[in-house]
């Protein structure tokens, strides 16, 4: 990390939640946590930033985002999409493939990944597509993917279902070779075509066609069998019912090597909002019943889903502000994420800040394979940190947001908690909640060499 000169003292932030102490990041790295940490000594000049009432945490890491880049950059670019997760405290995000062209071959993946290192504020991991073009047909180009430049672990069609047994089958076979892990996004297409909500007395009473469950639960329960069958890592993209949480509860139970994800909106929202019309509120999967959320928040806080995952799907304004049948599916997440899941998970007294580092970083990390995310507040460790003010409360406004999408369902909501610092490898790319600087790589690695 040599080249990378700022040192910051952060005085009297709550570690996870608990006591308060004193960090100090010196090139990049934790160089001491202690408390009663002075700048006086210190080589250099030391900034220091009183974090007395934030909470200190470890930079989040998404293992589901939209960047869009290549191809809709009317919709996102790595650019804004990466300034809008470092503004949510994110320091990684898995970028999907569902890009166009699509990230099926080491080219495209390459090319994501350095866009990502030349935007400079966050970690972007390319996820790799499971099939050519999404189409379902043939395998990508996985093992090319894996040896290129981007080191590419995990592989999805998400927005569409691997919905052939026999590809999934080899794709969880394929992985194994680099320990790579399929993203399955979960949806027989032959039950939800035509969907436009969850299927319930919702749907009945709006003539919307509806969504059901199985469609989700169905492939859940035959793809953790075939993770078991061939003894390859399985994720679960963006899981929605209570029955996916059984069902992935009695995968782990057995011992089956199965991840998953829930979304924020997931974990508050409700199908009842379709009654508005407000195509803001049309996702894949769909909102579900209050019976799944309570499910969905049971399932995080006791660990059979692992993490959160954005899901963060940015879309031009045209495509949202028309007839619901009409409006493409999806919904922002990265710049509400964090407060959701404080309003959702630790006001109610579900989770602690300590499980909020859990879900929302170091098993996000693993699964990822991200070697210097996820990492404890310790000396020695990767300086991927961010300080929260939890008692701050904030207005969402999505014209006041960094990413492209305006389609935020949180629209007008009070939420609790707000991202005062992010730091990227010892880097503040957020100070006092505004955008800083990014990172600046190619001057770090001049200085290394």
């Amino acid at each position: 990390m040599a080249g990378n000169t700022g040192t910051y003292l952060i005085q009297g932030a709550s570690i996870l939640g608990g006591e308060p102490a004193d960090l100090l990041i010196r090139d990049g790295i934790i160089a001491e946590v202690g408390t009663g940490l002075s700048p006086e000594g210190q080589d250099g000049n030391v900034t220091v930033i009183d974090a007395a009432g934030l909470v200190a945490l470890p930079g989040m890491v998404d293992v589901h985002t939209h960047l869009r880049e290549p191809g809709r950059e009317d919709a996102e670019t790595v650019e804004t999409g990466t300034r809008a997760a470092a503004l949510g405290g994110y320091t990684a995000v898995h970028a999907m493939a569902n890009s166009t062209p699509v990230a099926d071959t080491a080219g495209v993946v390459e090319q994501v990944y350095s866009l990502g290192r030349a935007a400079g504020w966050v970690d972007v991991r390319p996820v790799g597509a499971v099939t050519v073009g999404l189409a379902g047909e043939q395998l990508a180009e996985l093992g090319a993917m894996a040896d290129s430049r981007a080191r590419v672990r995990m592989f999805s069609d998400d927005g569409i279902c691997v919905h052939d047994p026999v590809l999934m089958r080899r794709a969880l076979e394929y992985v194994k070779a680099f320990d790579g892990v399929v993203a399955q996004h979960a949806q027989e297409p032959r039950l939800t075509a035509g969907a436009q909500m969850n299927e319930g007395e919702v749907s009945a009473v709006l003539g919307l066609t509806g969504w059901p469950a199985v469609a989700e639960e169905s492939i859940i329960a035959r793809d953790v069998l075939l993770a078991q069958h061939v003894g390859s890592r399985l994720h679960v993209c963006h899981v929605s019912t209570a029955g996916s949480v059984e069902i992935i509860r009695w995968a782990k139970e057995r011992g089956i090597n199965v991840t998953a994800e829930v979304t924020p909106h997931h974990l508050l929202l409700t199908d009842d909002l379709v009654r508005s019309y407000d195509p803001v509120f049309k996702v894949n999967p769909p909102l579900r019943t209050d019976a799944d959320v309570q499910a969905l928040r049971a399932g995080l806080a006791d660990g059979t889903i692992d993490v959160v995952g954005t899901d963060h799907a940015p879309h031009p304004s045209e495509h949202k502000e028309c007839e619901w049948a009409q409006a493409a599916m999806g919904m922002t997440g990265l710049e509400t994420a964090l407060s959701v899941v404080q309003h959702t998970m630790i006001e109610t007294g579900l989770m602690t800040w300590a499980d909020f580092a859990r879900v929302t970083s170091a098993a996000a990390a693993q699964i990822g394979r991200l070697q210097d995310q996820g990492r404890p507040l310790e000396a020695g460790e990767p300086a991927n940190v961010i300080l929260v003010d939890p008692a701050a409360r904030w207005t969402v406004d999505p014209f006041k947001m960094a990413t492209m999408g305006r389609n935020s369902p949180f629209k007008g909501r009070e939420l609790p908690g707000k991202v005062v610092a992010t730091f990227f490898k010892g880097h503040p790319t957020v100070l006092d909640g505004e955008l800083n600087t990014p990172y600046p790589h190619a001057a770090v690695e001049a200085g290394a060499a």
